[in-house]
C-alpha cells in the first residue's frame, strides 16, 4: 500500500493497472481494500485504478474535528493531482457517492463520468429529518463501542439476508478496524449534506447502482437522484444490499465495466 501526504494528512491507498483513471471511494466504514478487493482486481485490467483510505479510515491519519464533506472533496481533488490521475472516472459507495458528487459541485473538472452505489444527495438531501437526526444520534453513540460490538452493530443492515456468510464475516472484520474519529468526521458530514442543488448541474455520464434490497439507501433514494441528474441510467440489482460491492461483486463488476466502454 502506497501512501501521500495532502493537505498534511497522511493518505494511504492502492493502485493497480494501467490506462484511463478511476478512483474507487469507500463508505464511511469499512476502507479501500474491504469495500473494492474485487473491483481493483477486475478494474486493474482496463484502468490505473487507485483506492483511497479517505481521512479517517484504514491506514490513513485522522482528520481534524471540523472535517466534512467539503473538506473531504478537497482532500481528494488535491490527491488526485498529487498522484497524477488526470480527469479520473469516480466510483463511490454510499458516502463516496455523497463525496463523488461533492467534487463535482467543488472541482467539476475532475470527474470524467460518475458512478454512484447505494449513494445519499447527502443524508439531509435524501432522508427525512427525523431519520437524519437518529442515524447520526445513532452513529454517534455507535462511535463509543469497542470494535466488537462496533461491528456487530452495523453489520445487520449493510447487507439482504440471503448474502454469504463469507462475505458478510469479511466485511465484518474491516468494520472492527473503524477509527472513531474518521466515523464521526463521516457520519456529521452525511447529516449535515444536502446535495440536492448539485444533481441538476451533472453534465457527465452517470450510473446509478443500487440493491434492491438495501435498507439503508432504499429505492426511492435511487429513483430521486435518477429523476433528478438528467441523462443518468439507473440499475437495480435484486436481492442485494447496501455493500454491493462486496455482496453481489460479478454483477457489480459486470455492469460497472459496461457503464465505463460506452461512455469512454
Amino acid at each position: 500500500m502506497d501512501q501521500v501526504e495532502v493537505h498534511g494528512l497522511r493518505i494511504a491507498y492502492e493502485r493497480a493497472g494501467t490506462g484511463p483513471p478511476l478512483v474507487l471511494l469507500h463508505g464511511f466504514v469499512g476502507d479501500g481494500r474491504s469495500t473494492w478487493s474485487s473491483q481493483i482486481d477486475y478494474l486493474s485490467g482496463e484502468y490505473t485504478v487507485v483506492a483511497w483510505d479517505a481521512p479517517g479510515a484504514g491506514r490513513s491519519s485522522d482528520p481534524p474535528e471540523w472535517f466534512r464533506l467539503p473538506d473531504y472533496a478537497d482532500c481528494l481533488a488535491a490527491f488526485v493531482g498529487a498522484v497524477r490521475l488526470a480527469h479520473p472516472h469516480l466510483v463511490g459507495l454510499s458516502f463516496g457517492g455523497a463525496l463523488a458528487l461533492e467534487v463535482f459541485r467543488r472541482h467539476p473538472t475532475i470527474p470524467r463520468t460518475l458512478i454512484l452505489a447505494s449513494a445519499y444527495a447527502g443524508w439531509a438531501g435524501s432522508l427525512e429529518p427525523e431519520e437524519v437526526q437518529e442515524r447520526l444520534r445513532l452513529s454517534l453513540l455507535r462511535a463509543d463501542l469497542p470494535p466488537g460490538p462496533f461491528a456487530e452493530s452495523m453489520i445487520s443492515s449493510m447487507f439482504a439476508s440471503s448474502a454469504s456468510e463469507e462475505d458478510v464475516d469479511r466485511f465484518a472484520a474491516s468494520l472492527r478496524a473503524f477509527q472513531p474519529a474518521g466515523f464521526r468526521a463521516m457520519a456529521r458530514s452525511s447529516a449535515e449534506a444536502d446535495l440536492r442543488d448539485v444533481l441538476p448541474r451533472i453534465d457527465v455520464p452517470t450510473l446509478l447502482l443500487y440493491g434492491g434490497d438495501d435498507v439503508r439507501a432504499p429505492l426511492p433514494v435511487a429513483q430521486a437522484l435518477h429523476s433528478a441528474i438528467s441523462g443518468s441510467r439507473l440499475v437495480v440489482m435484486p436481492g442485494v444490499g447496501h455493500v454491493s460491492s462486496v455482496e453481489a461483486p460479478e454483477l457489480f463488476n459486470r455492469t460497472v465495466g459496461d457503464f465505463l466502454r460506452t461512455a469512454e
